[in-house]
């Protein structure tokens, strides 16, 4: 019996540890400035104060779960008003798709929360190991009092960020200075307690030992970006007509003596297949094989090939971001089409006209909502009721929310019911007052008069109107009056 049938190749494969090399130039310090920005707004968000008046969270930022509201700054969304939410996730949708016609995978490059932690652990991991022939050596080695103390302190570090993450995200969630006292002092519900434990631990694990397995197998985007990529796309590539054939070369400066003493060891292509951009890939596979499913478009090995480049006096951007359409032209001996016209192209107009458009839409939406709502609905049992003198009754629930910060008192009127007698229970005369931020239900009756044209008629539209006495913000509402139908 072979080999091959008695030792079948196993369905799943042994991680193998992806130690990147440390890189400067544009790239690279662009996503530190990314990763400092989104870590900063992250942590420090729950505590910038917003000043709302009295009996008012002054959180800047709160998801109220207990009184089911949204406060992002001087806005504030009921729940009601869910669409604004779900338009803000639509928005966030297509400009996904937006950036990724236009430049690849760069979320996953740059913002995506697995990508920035992880950058933030590999830092914590390369100051605290060395750089990545030292960490190599490290996680080769036998295990003794050397590397148990760096891996305890390296993990101790990514522990206390994890922690950081879990507390900040439930510091969202309701006032973060009494919530974080409460934590100290144990007083806090088991909810935030196992939420942050949670937290704490997938942050640990995703950033410090998963990593890349995350980007390759945990997450869909991968595999559905290929439908919002075209030809026309941006992304990391490796221009193989110039590079190739590999081969060591000698540096610049013995170029510049004489030709003598520089002597073309192997290829003709600008490639010395220093594997640069390799050690440098935090998903550790090699740019020069074409685009791959693990390729996160961080460019990082762009900042490490032009570092090649300049030192054995080579032009720029034999690794570089391209799309396909300039592959055949440059192949052609064309020059590269401008970055503009790759990304101002019909795909992308569509993506943000309509990313636009809802953006517009929210904000006049925002700008035009009442701070008064009123919900009616007609009781259909029983449809109406004949009084003694003839006069027919019809009953509403009636729901009225107030959403400013103090009382007000609202007026209710009829119209397109002339003679109608307005009733509302547990009110003197047409007018309700409703507490700050609170909703009123009550009963409204409607009686018109007998021998009137509504009695007389099966149903009529009617319009109730409420207006605040204090200000001028009203609501109304449409419904029905139902008669005999005689």
């Amino acid at each position: 019996m072979s080999t091959d049938q008695t030792n079948p190749p196993g369905l799943y494969a042994a991680r193998e540890p992806i130690f990147p090399k440390r890189v400067k130039g544009r790239f690279r310090n662009l996503k530190w400035i990314v990763m400092a920005l989104t870590l900063a707004v992250y942590y420090i968000t729950p505590w910038i104060r917003w000043d709302r008046g009295p009996n008012m969270p002054d959180q800047a930022v709160l998801v109220d779960l207990a009184n089911r509201r949204f406060f992002f700054f001087w806005i504030e969304i009921w729940p009601h008003e869910f669409y604004f939410v779900a338009g803000l996730l639509v928005m966030a949708g297509l400009g996904l798709f937006l950036f990724t016609s236009a430049l690849g995978r760069v979320w996953c490059g740059y913002t995506c929360p697995q990508t920035v932690w992880t950058d933030l652990f590999i830092l914590v991991e390369r100051w605290i190991e060395g750089d990545r022939n030292n960490r190599i050596r490290l996680h080769r080695q036998n295990w003794n009092a050397r590397k148990v103390r760096l891996r305890l302190v390296k993990w101790t570090v990514w522990l206390i960020i994890a922690l950081l993450t879990g507390g900040a995200w439930i510091f969202y969630f309701t006032d973060a200075p009494t919530l974080l006292r409460d934590l100290v002092t144990g007083q806090a519900h088991p909810v935030a307690y196992i939420t942050m434990a949670v937290l704490t631990a997938t942050t640990f694990l995703f950033g410090g030992f998963a990593r890349e397995q995350i980007c390759i197998y945990a997450c869909p985007w991968p595999r559905i970006q290929a439908a919002m990529m075209d030809e026309d796309t941006l992304t990391v590539a490796y221009r193989e007509w110039r590079g190739e054939p590999r081969g060591k070369k000698a540096p610049a400066k013995q170029a510049a003596g004489s030709a003598a003493s520089a002597p073309d060891l192997g290829g003709s292509g600008d490639c010395i297949d220093c594997l640069a951009c390799v050690n440098v890939c935090p998903m550790g596979i090699d740019i020069r094989d074409g685009q791959q499913l693990e390729c996160i478009t961080c460019a990082l090995c762009i900042d490490a090939c032009d570092d090649i480049m300049d030192k054995i006096g080579k032009p720029r951007g034999l690794i570089d971001y391209m799309a396909l359409k300039d592959e055949t032209a440059e192949r052609a001996g064309e020059k590269p089409r401008p970055v503009l016209k790759h990304i101002l192209r019909p795909r992308t107009i569509l993506y943000f006209t309509l990313w636009s458009g809802i953006g517009i839409l929210l904000l006049v939406a925002l700008l035009m909502r009442s701070s008064v709502d009123m919900n009616v609905s007609p009781v259909r049992n029983p449809l109406y009721v004949t009084m003694s003198d003839g006069a027919i009754r019809n009953t509403y629930e009636l729901r009225l929310r107030n959403k400013q910060h103090e009382a007000r008192e609202y007026a209710f009127t009829v119209e397109g019911a002339e003679g109608v007698e307005m009733k509302i229970e547990g009110a003197e005369g047409n007018s309700v007052t409703v507490p700050a931020d609170e909703t009123l239900s009550a009963r409204l009756y409607l009686t018109a008069p007998a021998g009137s044209p509504l009695t007389r008629s099966e149903s009529d539209e009617i319009r109730l109107v409420a207006s605040d006495l204090q200000g001028d913000a009203t609501a109304t509402v449409e419904t029905v009056f139902h008669g005999k139908g005689e």
